[in-house]
């Protein structure tokens, strides 16, 4: 099943975020952030590029953004989602990171 998500930076809508069916993930900035002046990157680890960003699992910059510790179990068990489910975990907690980014499900106003 395919999921996916809009990366905003200071509440801008600048990306997405997919999982895909065989649990890689792969964040594509969109075109035109990419050549907009003085756009930045969400991280220093995802510079600004066309192409998108895969990676086998959810990339580490967006599993960072993930509660850890007491507030993880927490989460777990007021959200129903499963500890193994990163993607799910993000698109449940991500409207609230810490820093400017956001990850909001697509199908979120």
């Amino acid at each position: 099943m395919r999921r996916s998500a809009r990366v905003l930076l200071d509440g801008v809508p600048v990306g997405r975020l997919e999982k895909r069916d065989d649990g890689s993930t792969a964040f594509t900035y969109d075109p035109a952030w990419v050549v907009l002046p003085g756009a930045s990157p969400v991280s220093l680890t995802l510079p600004l590029r066309a192409e998108p960003y895969e990676h086998p699992m959810l990339h580490p910059f967006f599993a960072n953004l993930l509660p850890e510790g007491w507030l993880l179990e927490l989460s777990v068990t007021k959200l129903k989602v499963s500890r193994d489910d990163l993607f799910g975990l993000l698109l449940a907690t991500g409207r609230d990171c810490v820093g400017a980014v956001e990850v909001v499900p697509c199908d979120a106003a």
